[in-house]
């Protein structure tokens, strides 16, 4: 917040572009997540998997370079997502005072952590929950606590696909309203659908959020492809993974 306050007070012009790197940058860790997933065979996530479960077992691998390698990307995604939340608002509050903007700002903080990330690190705890409950001697509680140990995957999983819908939505609003033809292009759909009979209502709001979701979509693969064409024309640093990952590799083979 206090770089954001700096930023509108030194260079306000930078708060657009750096909104639009922010967008991209969503975009390309969606359409990642994607392609790492639909990209990559059962063999080769079955023999990662293998491979990872010997790691977990040996005791000479450090757990804890495995752990953070882990986490880093999560932690970076929302960094990027809560500074685009920070810029947006100051976007809106650029025309206020210092002291109003600087409130604004705070508030918005606030209720962010406590809301989003609050309601996110409980859900995060529902098994701990549930095999606490589990644990106790009523039935109401030990049934209670079962169904939350059952429940704590399968919601977040549906949190991930939510969250990978919601990156494409945010990035490519993002894109698409600091880009003109884009923005224009999105305006016209809307125009055209609303225009439907019957549906044109219900069509007209919901065709620029697919229209931004779609350009989310394909500046993340254009962003993705010239990344891995940039990757591999430099050297690569392994991993905490990568490295113990070689480690197996004689075995896999």
């Amino acid at each position: 917040m206090p770089s954001a306050l700096g930023i509108s007070f030194i260079a306000p012009w930078a708060i657009t572009p750096l909104l639009m790197v922010g967008g991209a940058f969503l975009c390309y860790e969606g359409v990642e997540k994607l392609a790492h997933k639909f990209l990559h065979s059962q063999e080769e996530d079955a023999t990662e998997d293998a491979e990872l479960a010997r790691a977990l077992a040996d005791p000479a691998v450090d757990l804890v370079a495995l752990e953070k390698e882990k986490i880093k990307g999560a932690i970076r995604t929302d960094f990027i997502l809560s500074a685009e939340i920070i810029v947006i608002t100051l976007g809106v509050a650029a025309a206020m005072p210092l002291m109003e903007r600087a409130m604004v700002l705070a508030t918005i903080a606030v209720l962010m952590t406590v809301a989003v990330y609050g309601i996110v690190a409980g859900i995060v705890k529902l098994a701990d929950l549930g095999l606490r409950l589990s644990k106790r001697r009523r039935p109401l509680a030990r049934g209670l606590g079962g169904f939350l140990m059952a429940a704590a995957p399968q919601l977040m999983r549906a949190l991930t696909i939510i969250g990978t819908i919601a990156m494409f939505m945010v990035g490519g609003g993002i894109l698409s309203h600091g880009f003109a033809p884009l923005h224009h292009l999105s305006g016209s759909a809307a125009e055209a659908a609303h225009g439907i009979p019957g549906a044109g209502g219900v069509l007209g709001a919901i065709t620029p959020i697919l229209v931004s979701t779609l350009a989310g979509v394909l500046a993340g693969i254009i962003l993705l492809v010239a990344v891995k064409l940039v990757t591999r024309m430099l050297p690569r640093k392994a991993s905490a993974w990568s490295r113990h990952r070689a480690r197996f590799q004689p075995v896999a083979q």
